[in-house]
């Protein structure tokens, strides 16, 4: 291998591109509970693909003496990457994200900068506390209210958040049950944790695929549905948000299964790898649960992408 493709690969590890395709969907789901989506959406899913990547890098930069212990094939610790790189990557990023969510409104912006503090503040410092699984839900949360700052400007911003709470709190629980198991991902040896993720998985999946009490009139086209009194009215797929929400909890409870019944440090990976690429059928089923049927499959056409990268770019 030559060593600019040597050079390549090394960052795509460190930034672990398998797990980019986990982050558009945050912005779709929050824009679908708000409203819809406009450029302005795409503006704060590239600025959640920003601030996502930049924490990878800042992750191994505070982990570089950990990584030189347990993991020194890391690009770090293996010298492949200068620590000051990784630093100055994360630094850049940052900035690169907060542009883009000013581009999309201050709303937007407001969120993107308790993101990136949130992102921030738990890999220099919060990710070895007991607080560090909550950060983590919070900054997926906090994710996906960015997608319904952004959205079309037809309601209140306050009014837009509120909106989008449920699936930022869903992908928040996912995410603090997933970061839970990956403290344990190298030493293995917890039972207890896999099985809370398994437990959250399930309850997720059982109010995904609940029927709605009653469905609201069509309103046609998601996009282009006309606004009620309340804000655009949509009719909630759910046959859709079943289907995604099966895939939802085949991808991430299988493996957590497999670690329940046996932690050890390889099962405990290949569980918290799953809970990784089970937020793209979360994503999905979340937005198709909102009525937007277009957003939901664009979504969840991301899984098997993140599945074969993941093959060559271990997304832990």
């Amino acid at each position: 291998m030559n060593a600019p493709r040597a050079r390549l690969g090394a960052w795509a590890e460190l930034l672990r591109v398998s797990a980019l395709f986990t982050v558009p969907g945050d912005a779709l789901a929050g824009a679908a509970a708000a409203g819809g989506t406009t450029r302005a959406t795409a503006l704060a899913a590239g600025c959640s693909l920003c601030l996502y990547e930049a924490g990878m890098a800042l992750n191994d930069w505070a982990d570089r003496a950990e990584d030189a212990r347990d993991r020194p094939h890391r690009p770090l610790p293996s010298g492949r990457i200068s620590p000051r790189s990784a630093l100055l990557a994360a630094g850049a990023l940052t900035g690169a994200g907060l542009a883009l969510a000013a581009r999309a409104g201050r709303p937007a912006l407001t969120v993107a900068t308790a993101l990136a503090a949130t992102v921030w503040a738990y890999d220099l410092g919060l990710k070895r506390t007991p607080a560090g699984p909550v950060a983590m839900g919070a900054a997926r949360a906090l994710d996906v209210l960015l997608g319904a700052a952004a959205s079309p400007p037809r309601r209140a911003a306050a009014e837009r958040l509120r909106a989008a709470l449920p699936p930022a709190a869903a992908l928040g629980l996912h995410t603090l049950a997933v970061t839970t198991v990956s403290r344990r991902e190298t030493q293995g040896g917890s039972t207890l944790a896999p099985l809370a993720a398994l437990a959250t998985a399930g309850a997720l999946t059982a109010n995904l695929t609940r029927r709605e009490a009653g469905h609201r009139p069509p309103a046609g086209r998601w996009e282009a549905a006309a606004p009620g009194p309340s804000g655009p009215r949509r009719t909630p797929d759910t046959a859709l948000a079943a289907l995604l929400g099966a895939g939802y909890a085949l991808t991430a409870g299988r493996p957590l299964l497999h670690a329940v019944l046996n932690p050890s440090p390889p099962l405990t990976q290949r569980a918290v790898g799953g809970g990784i690429r089970a937020m793209i059928p979360l994503q999905g089923a979340l937005a198709a649960r909102a009525g937007a049927h277009l957003p939901a499959l664009a979504t969840a056409a991301l899984a098997p992408l993140a599945r074969a990268l993941s093959r060559r770019v271990s997304p832990t």
